[in-house]
């Protein structure tokens, strides 16, 4: 029998590489057949490692599931960027790799960037996800998370439906 070591820790130099892969990865499966597969390609492509390693060094505020050495999944997380929103704080992304899904690293990683948003005295968290994206609207309704608002995002041209969700 062996153990699995993870750590929610804050990302560093170096770690822009694991990040693009994570974000590559959990992107495609999250997105295919949601977002058009050229905008979803771009959108890909354009945050690889060096993209990663940039907002790391900008403080960017980054937290990384890594278990054994191995970057499973990331958070960004900060200010609210929808200001009539009830929430100081946003999740603006919480992603895992397909192969590291289900296993409740995504539960943790969420409660440590709300941990995190509290650290930093915002009063609340709003995340926002695509209407289309099942999985993830049950993840945060599983998390308590209630329906605040409403919005769009265009990709290629396609209009799509996005909710946020909220928690005090």
């Amino acid at each position: 029998m062996s153990t699995l070591l993870l750590d929610i820790r804050r990302a560093r130099p170096g770690d822009g590489e694991q990040i693009a892969n994570a974000h590559d990865a959990s992107w495609r499966q999250a997105y295919c057949g949601i977002v058009p597969h050229r905008a979803l390609d771009r959108m890909v492509r354009r945050r690889g490692e060096e993209w990663w390693e940039r907002a790391i060094s900008r403080s960017t505020v980054i937290l990384v599931a890594e278990i054994d050495d191995t970057i499973a999944g990331y958070a960004t997380l900060g200010i609210n960027r929808i200001r009539s929103l009830a929430p100081d704080g946003e999740i603006y992304e919480i992603y895992l790799r397909p192969e590291y899904q289900g296993v409740g690293l995504g539960t943790g990683l969420f409660l440590d960037a709300r941990i995190e948003l509290k650290r930093r005295r915002l009063k609340g968290t709003a995340v926002w996800v695509l209407a289309d994206n099942e999985p993830a609207i049950r993840f945060y309704e599983n998390a308590g998370g209630r329906a605040i608002a409403e919005g769009f995002e265009q990709f290629d041209g396609e209009k799509l439906l996005k909710i946020a969700y909220g928690w005090d």
